[in-house]
């Protein structure tokens, strides 16, 4: 497949520009998708002017929708992006599974995949790089692999993967900075890297000192004023700004997020709804958060507010 450079461009003018959002996926009460609810969600995350949209990835719970669900999902991303912004839709499962969902992205109008990590089984090197051939081989979109959980690629393996055409970057999410450090000097100089960590802003100093400044951020799904508050200091220098948002927000909202499994996306869809966006409850396996939980949640929203000057 021939590389599509007008996406890598936007993309990497993008990373520069804010944080990369990806948005949460609106379900009404009774678990089904509520579309006019992501639109109303996507239109106002992009009205912040973040460096992309990464739309159906881990934050938008990928792994609970259907096919006709993610491309009602990514073709909303799409609408309401009117081509403002990259759109990079994620796909994932087996590279069989993931090709039926890049169908999906590509006729839906997406710029980009983010490859999600497989499911379930461990692989050996040659094969998380033929998942990769497998996929783009098949789809005339430029893909960003994700490696997170039992995805970790050596130097090696991503030197071969940066040959395949159509791969275009790498999302880290394993913070071993040792290891990421070899692989961006592994890399050709264009290839795109994102510091894909949970809470990503708490290690952004760290990954910036490997070269990978660029950052996805799930705080952006419900607080853009910290989000872009937060990536301008980091950008600019102003560690004083950097620090106190590190204390008085993001670390304790680590300490919360970490205290039950899948709240790094309970939280954020819960912070979400108590600023009024229409979002709705998470989808099973993952849980709603606790009344103590969610009590806590929004003296900690509030207090991050106010450490920007905004209104909860």
């Amino acid at each position: 497949m021939s590389l599509d450079t007008d996406t890598v461009r936007r993309l990497r003018e993008g990373m520069t520009r804010g944080v990369l959002s990806f948005p949460l996926t609106s379900f009404h009460d009774d678990g089904s998708l509520d579309p006019d609810g992501f639109r109303a969600h996507l239109a106002a995350q992009v009205a912040t002017a973040p460096g992309a949209v990464f739309p159906a990835c881990g934050t938008g719970e990928f792994f609970s929708l259907d096919e006709d669900e993610y491309r009602r999902v990514v073709t909303i991303a799409v609408e309401e992006t009117a081509g403002r912004v990259p759109v990079v839709a994620g796909v994932g499962y087996g590279w069989a599974q993931a090709v039926r969902f890049a169908r999906v992205a590509e006729e839906a109008g997406a710029d980009a995949l983010l490859v999600l990590p497989h499911y379930l089984v461990a692989a050996p090197q040659d094969g998380l790089v033929a998942q990769l051939e497998q996929l783009a081989a098949r789809t005339t979109l430029p893909l960003i692999a994700y490696q997170r959980g039992q995805v970790t690629f050596t130097a090696d393996s991503l030197k071969r993967v940066a040959r395949v055409p159509n791969v275009i970057g790498l999302k880290d999410g394993h913070s071993d900075l040792d290891r990421l450090q070899r692989l961006t000097l592994a890399a050709p100089e264009d290839f795109l890297f994102f510091n894909g960590a949970s809470t990503a802003e708490i290690q952004a100093r760290a990954y910036a000192t490997v070269g990978v400044p660029a950052y996805s951020s799930a705080v952006h799904a419900f607080a853009p004023e910290i989000a872009n508050t937060f990536f301008t200091a980091l950008r600019d220098g102003d560690d004083g700004t950097v620090e106190k948002l590190l204390r008085g927000f993001y670390v304790p909202l680590v300490e919360l997020r970490d205290r039950v499994p899948g709240y790094a996306v309970s939280l954020v869809k819960a912070a979400a709804r108590l600023r009024g966006r229409p979002v709705g409850p998470v989808r099973a396996p993952l849980t709603d958060p606790t009344a103590a939980d969610l009590a806590d949640l929004e003296n900690l929203l509030t207090a991050g507010l106010d450490l920007v000057g905004a209104a909860l």
